[in-house]
């Protein structure tokens, strides 16, 4: 009979352990605003810079707060579908310092459901 005798702790590669390069800060807010056409879409700029888009039915909201929504604790993006009578709506935020594509890429999956009536 054999026995197999465990080393303690857990075996791995130095590859493994090496550190990993991940993208941080906010970037360019262009990758998400630029999704967004003048025929379909109004956009206001208020004094503070903070950027509100919405179509013409008003029922898709995208809020932009470079510095923070007021209100809340550093809320950057803020977007939100209103619902129908039989289905609720929606609404999804980052905070400032969200890597600007991940926000477009969700910016984008919403918009390709848009269809102008």
């Amino acid at each position: 009979m054999t026995v197999d005798i465990v080393r303690p702790g857990f075996s791995t590669t130095v590859e493994a352990l090496r550190l990993r390069t991940w993208q941080l800060g906010s970037g360019q807010p262009t990758a998400v605003l630029d999704q967004f056409t003048d025929a379909d879409f109004k956009l206001v700029v208020e004094d503070r810079a903070d950027v509100h888009i919405n179509p013409r039915d008003g029922r898709f909201y995208l809020g932009w707060f470079p510095h923070g929504r007021p209100g809340t604790d550093g809320e950057g993006w803020r977007l939100a579908v209103t619902g129908t009578a039989k289905v609720p709506g929606y609404h999804a935020s980052f905070d400032t310092e969200t890597p600007v594509h991940i926000v477009a890429a969700a910016v984008a999956a919403v918009i390709a459901t848009f269809q102008p009536r």
